[in-house]
């Protein structure tokens, strides 16, 4: 048997998050001693590691529990434990293209700063710059005619 301590040490976790997860009741097999402290047997130490697998790869919380208390119907859940999974690389691959989306708006971002560091461009991403070259970006420019609401 391990205590809190001794299963992050095994698993990598932190002994807050060995708890918030015990707490949580993500660790069905987490025993207690007679000083009402936990204590982690083999079981234990893999659900811990499953856990972890899972909050890595994005997985939140309440699906995690889901997915535990699936395991814990047994084999007959092993359809809704793969469409959990499903939906959950489904959400995961629409966060790749968003991030996708990000690294190349940061890639134009960068590649304007390196045309402003080389004297190749003016300063147009610095808002307290605008007012000196709206002429060149009329079309993202409010005018100031234009009366917010």
């Amino acid at each position: 048997m391990h205590t809190v301590k001794e299963a992050a040490i095994i698993t990598g976790l932190t002994e807050h998050a060995v708890r918030f997860y015990t707490d949580k009741g993500l660790v069905p097999s987490v025993q207690r001693n007679h000083n009402n402290i936990r204590m982690f047997d083999e079981e234990s130490i893999n659900w811990l590691h499953g856990i972890k697998c899972l909050k890595q790869s994005g997985m939140p919380i309440e699906v995690i529990k889901r997915y535990v208390e699936l395991c814990l119907e047994g084999d007959l859940t092993i359809p809704q434990r793969y469409a959990l999974m499903m939906e959950h690389k489904e959400d995961a691959l629409v966060k790749l293209e968003e991030a996708k989306q990000h690294v190349a708006h940061l890639e134009q971002k960068t590649a304007l700063y390196q045309a402003i560091l080389e004297n190749r461009s003016l300063d147009t991403t610095n808002p307290g710059n605008w007012e000196r070259i709206k002429h060149m970006h009329s079309d993202v420019f409010y005018s100031s005619s234009v009366q917010m609401a």
